[in-house]
């Protein structure tokens, strides 16, 4: 009888110390999410709605943490680092799917060291310019810059960001020079172009919409296979006359990759639930983020095939690896 008191007190102390199992998140403390942009980004704007809902779904609060910098890899880096328990999570932009063919000596790899939870949303990609430059169509800018090259500049949100890659696109597509003029984050790369020192920008939809509807920004296409659902008098680049222009840009949370799959499951699907609700899809058709449903496994392969296909992209538009 000794003997078996003794077995069950030392097979508790043992259970005392193991960590809590999935069935005990979120309890334990909040959430942080890491957010690889400046706060007012479209990456952040979506991050903040989408886990506002999921911590009133799970009674839990979800703390965005701004991480921006080194082209996004620095807010990701982070995330990798981070105790895999489901309490540190990574919000990040198509931009993931570029750090291997960008960097020549990242500390992580996206398709090893993460699992993808869902995408949040899809968002076009708007090309905007001064207005005083009196561009009024892509053609109208294209022309401009052919006629002096090397005079044109664009800002981006990093080295690498898909806001860089999407311009890279374009330009390649057109055939025009440019000279990249990169930044922390989205805020700064579209202020650059509010005061006239930068001549483009291809920003994501949701921080341009208000200022392109004041006449404080001029939009000439944008890099989606659609038009934007906000911006519906807005060409697509390949509307515009520029075959093989198009990028994708998305939004996508994550979290480190031997997070246990209980709770990876569970995080997926009550994003999916709060992408489903309501007030939340209806402020994210305002910003003109379309629905882009998956599961985790589905977004994990996605992930995947657009490594591959950026990869190409990078190559052919000649942007060498820092």
């Amino acid at each position: 009888m000794k003997h078996w008191i003794a077995t069950c007190l030392i097979a508790a102390g043992l259970a005392a110390n193991v960590p809590a199992s999935a069935q005990d998140w979120p309890t334990k403390q909040p959430v942080k999410v890491i957010v690889t942009l400046s706060a007012g980004s479209a990456t952040d704007v979506l991050a903040r709605l989408a886990f506002e809902q999921v911590g009133r779904q799970v009674g839990q609060t979800f703390v965005i943490e701004n991480r921006p910098g080194a082209a996004q890899s620095l807010g990701t880096s982070i995330a990798a680092r981070a105790e895999p328990d489901g309490y540190t999570l990574l919000v990040n932009s198509s931009t993931h799917t570029l750090f291997a063919s960008m960097f020549t000596n990242l500390s992580f790899d996206v398709t090893r060291d993460f699992a993808g939870l869902a995408p949040l949303a899809s968002i076009p990609t708007v090309m905007v310019t001064p207005p005083s430059r009196g561009w009024k169509t892509l053609k109208d800018f294209v022309a401009t810059a052919k006629a002096k090259p090397g005079s044109i500049n664009f800002s981006s949100g990093g080295i690498g960001n898909s806001t860089h890659l999407a311009a890279e696109r374009v330009r390649v597509a057109a055939g025009f020079e440019g000279v990249h003029v990169p930044f922390a984050g989205a805020p700064e790369a579209i202020n650059e172009v509010l005061s006239g020192r930068v001549d483009f920008y291809f920003s994501p939809v949701p921080p341009a919409l208000s200022l392109i509807r004041d006449g404080k920004l001029m939009p000439l296409a944008v890099t989606s296979a659609r038009r934007s659902s906000v911006l519906p008098d807005v060409p697509t680049t390949v509307e515009a006359g520029f075959p093989d222009s198009g990028y994708e840009f998305w939004v996508g949370a994550f979290a480190p990759a031997k997070t246990p799959r209980a709770i990876v499951e569970r995080l997926a699907a009550e994003l999916r639930t709060a992408l489903a609700t309501p007030s939340v899809r209806e402020r994210f058709a305002a910003l003109g983020a379309d629905p882009m449903p998956m599961s985790a496994t589905e977004f994990d392969d996605y992930v995947r095939k657009e490594v591959e296909l950026n990869a190409a992209i990078i190559k052919a538009a000649g942007i060498k690896p820092n």
